[in-house]
């Protein structure tokens, strides 16, 4: 396809003990089997629903009270916890089951890697561990950690109306929800929606008719698109202009996005300007003309009185809330929803008082991680979804972020488990760990993949045939063309040998 020009930039400028370090860093980390179901290695207790995850995921409002419905069932685990009791393997076992593979030219000439065992904290192999490498869509891990840490499980995203500075202006303020729908309708389910928006807004207008719409989308900065990324990204249906008023993620059509949404990797046709598209549609929604102009602008500070009994301009006239953080960084993570992540850093660099932009939400994310205790030397972020080529991060990084979410100490990093793909099951991995040499981490592997032309990874949890849960981190950045299912089927040997053997 042709690739259409840039959009100009436009807005204003008891926890459970501590187990034994290694000397650079310490290392536990924990399972959760589903986004309700945490299993914390090395201790067996699960934390499921109803629980913290419940207080995150809230309540819908006027749902029936606890004493008009029987208790909700706990549910049940869908994958066997660790067993602490397992036999350890050893750095000499594991070498010597992934050193042979580990040098399998579909990897390429660069190949980092980083194992440890997650009960212990022992580092248990290494190459190149510590070196910052692209690391594409594994990105989402740190974005993930970083605005659970920011912002909080339970944090939702408003988007709100106000009225305009004259009669019947309405002001529709963009938050940065990424997945406000049009209707019931939309491409995410469970998204707050603009329909109920505008039926807030007729409420409180009273007899005041509507008559323009203006959209403020100031509440993120700088350019639309990462200067990074390739130059397919804004045309190629992965990537979008990234404005904090959209709905459905950018998706020109929501309904055909969602049929062909398994065919097409969550590839879909994007609108050039989110943040207008979103101002047309509810200015339909509020009974305005098709060709009614809609206009970017800002929100007058709210007044003190009104004309008429009009509303005064800045009052808010409705509001709406984006799903939890919780339930956004799952679709993140199970989807690799790149505009998603692009959303989540900004809702950092917001909650840590920097701008809403790629630059700020990178730089908040590498605070927030090096406030987390995580070596900010060894990563260095331009993007929060992994698309841009001058991301750097380090595999140990990598397999540090994924103890610290398991650990205990944060409780609601844990939720960054919760969409990890299950190999040959679910995500990114459904389609993987089909072959012999790799059908060993089918069911065993839970991990978020990364593919950029000649960049390929792999991060996230195994549990080997004695039952001892594993971090790992796979990372590639000079693979060589025209061989991505080999340099996957290489990756997936990789952890296939950590679940195959006791590595001992």
């Amino acid at each position: 396809m042709p690739v259409s020009p840039p959009v100009p930039p436009y807005g204003a400028a008891p926890a459970p003990p501590t187990p034994p370090a290694r000397p650079r860093r310490g290392r536990l980390v924990a399972l959760l089997a589903t986004v309700l179901v945490l299993v914390l290695a090395g201790v067996g207790l699960a934390v499921v629903r109803p629980g913290p995850v419940a207080g995150w995921l809230g309540s819908e409002a006027g749902s029936p009270t606890a004493d008009a419905r029987p208790p909700e069932p706990d549910p049940p685990a869908v994958l066997a916890g660790p067993d602490a009791n397992a036999p350890q393997p050893t750095p000499e076992g594991v070498r010597a089951a992934l050193q042979p593979l580990v040098g399998a030219a579909a990897l390429g000439e660069r190949v980092h890697v980083s194992v440890a065992d997650v009960v212990t904290g022992q580092e248990l192999y290494g190459a190149g561990q510590d070196t910052p490498t692209v690391p594409a869509s594994v990105t989402k891990l740190a974005t993930g950690v970083a605005v659970l840490a920011a912002r909080g499980p339970a944090y939702r995203i408003p988007t709100r109306a106000v009225a305009g500075a004259n009669p019947g202006e309405v002001v529709l303020v963009g938050g940065g929800d990424p997945t406000l729908a049009v209707d019931k309708n939309g491409f995410y389910p469970g998204a707050a929606r603009l329909d109920d928006l505008a039926a807030q807004v007729r409420k409180a207008l009273g007899g005041t008719a509507p008559t323009r719409v203006i959209v403020d989308s100031s509440g993120f900065t700088g350019p639309v698109y990462e200067p990074g990324w390739d130059a397919d990204i804004p045309t190629g249906g992965f990537g979008a202009a990234i404005t904090a008023l959209m709905t459905d993620g950018a998706r020109r059509n929501a309904a055909e996005a969602r049929r062909t949404a398994e065919d097409t990797n969550h590839a879909a046709e994007r609108v050039p300007q989110p943040d207008l598209t979103a101002g047309r549609q509810f200015a339909r929604l509020l009974g305005l003309p098709g060709d009614v102009q809609v206009k970017r602008g800002s929100a007058p500070a709210a007044a003190s009185a009104s004309a008429a009994g009009a509303p005064a301009p800045g009052s808010e006239l409705g509001k709406v809330e984006s799903l939890p953080v919780v339930r956004l960084v799952d679709i993140m993570i199970s989807d690799s929803d790149n505009v998603i992540a692009e959303a989540m850093a900004r809702q950092v660099a917001l909650a840590k008082g920097k701008p809403a932009s790629f630059a700020g939400g990178a730089a908040a994310t590498d605070q927030v991680l090096g406030e987390l205790g995580l070596p900010a030397d060894e990563i260095t972020l331009a993007d929060g979804s992994g698309l841009s080529r001058t991301n750097r991060i380090s595999p140990s990084l990598l397999t540090d972020l994924i103890t610290l979410a398991g650990n205990g100490s944060h409780p609601e990093l844990a939720a960054i488990f919760g969409g990890l793909p299950v190999g040959g099951w679910s995500g990114t991995l459904d389609g993987r760990y089909q072959a012999s040499v790799t059908k060993a981490g089918a069911g065993v592997v839970r991990a978020k993949t990364g593919t950029l032309t000649g960049v390929n990874a792999i991060a996230g949890l195994v549990t080997t045939a004695d039952g001892r849960l594993l971090t790992f981190a796979v990372l590639t950045d000079r693979t060589p063309g025209g061989s991505l299912d080999a340099t996957r089927q290489a990756l997936d040997r990789i952890s296939s040998a950590l679940a195959r053997c006791g590595c001992r």
